[in-house]
């Protein structure tokens, strides 16, 4: 199947894929196999993955935006997308522990909340891309 995956800013993944797997709000993962049925989805702050014929896979760190399914083509259309190799490790471990502190400080920070489920998205993509 072909699979896109776009952000605002480029096309970060144009091609065949055997599979993709994302994570939707208040639905969990899915995964979209060949001849998938049709499908669109609102995407959570998660790693996708796209795995290829040969085994390997490459994964995306995906903040927000939809899926969408049919034709045998999966586009991802996310607010904001980073490939592994893109993702500044320090920096991301830096906002967590920013992020980390201002929970512990108030726990309600909605703000903050989202900042560290955003940062934990780039240092696992990060570490297994």
């Amino acid at each position: 199947m072909e699979v896109q995956l776009v952000s605002p800013e480029e096309v970060l993944y144009k091609g065949e894929a055997r599979m993709v797997v994302v994570r939707t709000l208040g639905g969990g993962d899915i995964a979209f196999e060949d001849h998938h049925a049709q499908f669109l989805g609102a995407l959570d702050d998660w790693p996708a993955r796209v795995k290829f014929e040969d085994g390997t896979q490459q994964w995306f760190a995906v903040h927000g935006g939809f899926v969408e399914v049919g034709h045998n083509q999966v586009v991802i259309l996310s607010d904001v997308a980073e490939l592994a190799h893109s993702i500044d490790v320090d920096r991301a471990q830096a906002a967590r522990t920013r992020a980390d502190e201002v929970l512990r400080a108030n726990p309600d920070d909605e703000e903050a909340a989202a900042a560290l489920r955003r940062a934990d998205v780039r240092l696992e993509v990060a570490a297994n891309g």
